[in-house]
């Protein structure tokens, strides 16, 4: 199985390691549009990705902090007080650094004094505390813009880029994910059956109220049989044939005032596709407070080993290659909390004579 993009992420899935530039890939735009139809009224649908970035952009950890501090008439001797008096001693200096980005909150005393903050500042809860990613680098760096953070994980001219055409520069930029939960379903070929997908969003900015999707796949004879959005509304399923990938556009149902969330479910069910699949992936260009990914087999077709993998981008080489083991449910799941911008996969190999044989 092979992927690609959401809020700000995507998934893949696939029989063999694929690169979204694939041959097919390349199709060319006229050819793609005229393969356009609506999935969810046909069922003309596909596999597997979803689009999912977004945390970049003006509303960062400092970024909200200052509007917050500015917006309450808060000096920065007061906000120290403040903490002081509830037990946590964050100088001046810090804060200041904090809300000019030069440095975040990492050790356990700053991350309390984060949670104080937002009661300080009359944030709601995790306000703040979901913007912070990982510990950072030594050294000043400069974030790249939502469309260079996602041309840094797929590289130049990527099936997601050609799926969305001009949207693709800006797309999402309202929203950003915060937690994500994959369920992925293998049938008892060994090819993929379904894949549904929970995404909590958070507004950047008042009013979104909508965020796109983008699912690919690596066999253009699987086509998904059925759509169902069950948090938000179905506005847009457009299948792009040349390209093997569906774009979803997802309506909230409401205009989400400034850093409110929303919960997104979408679940594509496909047909059987002639090869069978041996991966999954889900990139994502920001980091996500937290990421399930879940792949359940068909007690017919129940893989011999299965292991969790990184790509720093599409197309490199998988590192941190480790075993996960198969659950009495027929499952392996991957929880990766605070998780990292890049590629990030679950792969299976089946023994010898075991339905759904292939290989990675």
């Amino acid at each position: 199985m092979s992927s690609d993009t959401d809020t700000d992420e995507a998934h893949a899935i696939g029989a063999h390691a694929t690169n979204p530039r694939a041959t097919e890939a390349h199709a060319a735009p006229a050819r793609a549009t005229e393969a356009h139809a609506t999935a969810a009224r046909t069922g003309e649908a596909i596999t597997t990705s979803a689009l999912h970035a977004a945390a970049t952009g003006a509303d960062t950890f400092p970024g909200v902090l200052r509007e917050a501090l500015n917006r309450r008439g808060l000096s920065l001797e007061r906000v120290s007080e403040r903490l002081r008096v509830r037990g946590i001693t964050i100088s001046q200096a810090t804060l200041s650094s904090w809300q000019r980005g030069r440095s975040q909150p990492e050790r356990a005393r700053s991350l309390q004094a984060v949670d104080v903050l937002e009661e300080i500042l009359e944030l709601p809860a995790g306000a703040l505390r979901s913007l912070l990613g990982p510990r950072r680098p030594r050294g000043r760096t400069t974030p790249p813009d939502a469309e260079g953070a996602a041309l840094q994980i797929l590289g130049e001219d990527s099936v997601v880029e050609k799926a969305l055409g001009a949207r693709f520069r800006h797309f999402n930029q309202e929203t950003s994910s915060l937690m994500v939960h994959d369920i992925v379903r293998v049938g008892e070929s060994g090819t993929l059956s379904a894949i549904s997908t929970t995404n909590v969003l958070r507004a950047k900015r008042a009013g979104a109220d909508r965020a796109i999707f983008v699912l690919s796949f690596d066999d253009e004879a699987a086509e998904p049989v059925d759509i169902k959005v069950t948090c938000g509304r179905l506005a847009e399923a457009t299948y792009l044939k040349g390209l093997k990938s569906l774009v979803l556009e997802v309506h909230f149902g409401r205009e989400l005032a400034k850093l409110d969330t929303t919960v997104v479910s979408y679940a594509v069910e496909v047909s059987p596709s002639e090869t069978p699949a041996t991966h999954y992936e889900r990139w994502s260009r920001t980091n996500l407070h937290e990421y399930l990914q879940q792949v359940f087999f068909h007690p017919g077709a129940l893989p011999a080993d299965c292991h969790r993998y990184v790509r720093d981008k599409v197309g490199e080489p998988p590192r941190g290659r480790r075993r996960i083991p198969l659950s009495e449910a027929h499952d392996v799941h991957v929880l990766t909390s605070r998780c990292k911008p890049g590629v990030h996969g679950v792969a299976w190999e089946y023994g010898t004579g075991t339905a759904g044989t292939g290989g990675p």
